[in-house]
């Protein structure tokens, strides 16, 4: 595995650096000192514009500190009160009433009513077809401030998925306005200045309804690797950053100087596998032989210096869906691997060092972007890994805003994503998402071909059933089916990190990732 130590002792470097650069007066307490002027947040940022309904551009929209959902999730992944402050279900379990909090007023002073609320869902269930794929709904209607939703099936976690950065509120009683790019008018805590996809800036909303805006201005950069971020925030050109890298975690243990806030996410780093016939891993002998030869406990303990978790299944352990009791039936393996391929028939006839077959090697295109570290060293551990058992692994680096088109036209055979598993409380919107049969298009994430009827049906059963003992039971069922039909990579489960300098509070990062620049963060006293 030489590329691998290549990788690991490049990020040694990098962090021999950065420490460097913290001896030369990086982190002096000057620099730690924050006023209300200004606060610069380094970033990720995949967003080409900010129109909410476009793309993921949503979660760009909110972790901006703009716009607001009618619900928001807590630590705990918890539907809570935000723009509506309360709701409740009829008893055919079909029509749900939000009312929409009377003190809540957009950027430009607009109220919002129940009647806009109204239409901005109908917006962005006109231009977003990821919209029909979280919940369906026969009607929508404004009674007052009550916003009255009945859907076309019982929807238990209707108010979970209506958090979703997707279900932003925008002002669409404003017509003039280029929402892609000005930005929409919003409810959030700050509203746009500039945007682009290299540095946006934001002001204070002078209409905010939820309490004082604590920035007059926040300077957002695209800082989209992040051995930079670290050293933008040990410099003091930044006062805070999401997502340091793993190694970098270490430049900032000093609490006189920084703030770590730290947990174990919602997320999985997985690998999506295009099983759809004529591509090589439709075999399943194949995906097995793959998924088995991957040593994803040094991946994780070692080259991610153990701030992830070795993956095994679809949903992550610091979700209670049934992890340590799920079975995988393709643990590392490497021996049982090459096996599986000539069981497959797939076998070195000219001494190259790769299987083949009918004259052809088998050869796996991987698709990954660059804008989360871990992505390059887990392709990377993949291609060192497949070739050991025979696989030639080809590697594709491609920009964040290709990934999603190439997925859904099913342009791969093995496509990348680090994906929250649980944005609408739980994970049954990713599971159908990914791997739900797509029938009609219903599902535009799943383009690999995979349908298990046994899937569908304990899916459907999902879809309306409350009990909340039940629904994880199924949950878990549906998972070990993947595990058994190897369906996926699934390499590992994220910590996430957002790094500030000492004199910034309430730098917090919460489960739900997309809320990064919130109304609480602020000087400190």
């Amino acid at each position: 595995m030489k590329k691998l130590f290549k990788i690991s002792a490049a990020a040694a470097m990098i962090g021999v650096l950065a420490l460097a650069a913290s001896g030369c007066g990086g982190g002096s307490s000057k620099k730690a000192n924050v006023t209300n002027e200004v606060v610069k947040f380094g970033v990720t940022n995949f967003a080409d514009n900010l129109d909410p309904a476009d793309n993921f551009f949503s979660w760009v929209v909110m972790r901006y500190g703009l716009g607001e959902c009618l619900v928001k999730f807590d630590n705990k992944m918890n539907a809570t009160p935000w723009l509506a402050d309360k709701w409740s279900i009829s008893d055919d379990k079909l029509t749900w009433t939000f009312h929409i909090n009377d003190t809540v007023k957009f950027s430009n002073g607009d109220k919002l009513t129940a009647e806009i609320a109204k239409e901005s869902l109908e917006r962005t269930f006109k231009l977003s077809n990821r919209a029909q794929s979280i919940f369906q709904y026969a009607e929508i209607k404004a009674d007052g401030q009550n916003l009255i939703i009945k859907t076309k099936n019982p929807t238990p976690s209707l108010p979970g998925m209506l958090a979703d950065p997707l279900f932003i509120i925008i002002d669409t009683k404003v017509k003039d306005r280029d929402i892609k790019k000005q930005g929409p008018i919003c409810t959030g805590p700050y509203a746009v200045k500039t945007y682009s996809k290299a540095k946006a800036v934001m002001v204070a909303n002078p209409n905010y309804w939820d309490g004082a805006v604590p920035f007059k201005n926040a300077e957002i950069p695209t800082i989209d690797d992040p051995n930079t971020r670290a050293m933008a925030l040990q410099k003091g050109e930044i006062d805070f950053a999401i997502n340091i890298a793993a190694g970098d975690l270490q430049l900032f243990k000093d609490k006189a100087k920084y703030n770590i806030s730290e947990i174990a996410s919602l997320r999985t780093v997985l690998a999506q596998i295009n099983m759809n016939e004529g591509k090589p891993l439709h075999d399943p002998k194949v995906r097995a032989a793959l998924i088995q030869c991957l040593d994803r406990v040094t991946y994780n303990k070692v080259l991610l210096k153990d701030t992830f978790i070795p993956g095994k299944a679809p949903v992550p352990p610091s979700l209670d869906y049934g992890f340590d009791q799920l079975k995988d039936p393709n643990a590392y393996n490497p021996e049982n691997a090459k096996k599986l391929l000539a069981e497959a028939g797939w076998k070195d006839t000219n001494g190259d060092g790769y299987v083949d077959k009918n004259g052809k090697n088998l050869e796996i295109d991987f698709v990954f972007y660059s804008g989360r570290a871990e992505l390059p060293l887990y392709a990377e551990a993949t291609q060192a890994d497949a070739k050991k058992i025979g696989i030639k692994v080809n590697m594709k680096n491609v920009d964040y805003n290709v990934l999603d088109p190439m997925r859904q036209k099913g342009q791969f055979d093995l496509i990348i994503s680090n994906i929250l598993t649980a944005n609408t409380g739980d994970p049954e919107v990713y599971l159908n998402w990914y791997w739900k049969s797509n029938i009609n298009g219903s599902q535009p994430q799943n383009s690999t071909g995979y349908s298990n009827p046994k899937f569908d049906a304990l899916s459907d059963k999902l879809a309306v059933e409350f009990d909340p003992a039940k629904r994880r039971q199924y949950m878990i069922e549906m998972q070990q089916i993947l595990l058994d039909d190897g369906v996926a990579l699934f390499f590992g489960y994220p910590k996430t990190n957002m790094v500030s300098k000492a004199g910034l509070a309430n730098a917090n990062i919460y489960p739900a990732d997309y809320y990064w620049l919130t109304k609480d963060i602020a000087p400190k006293n």
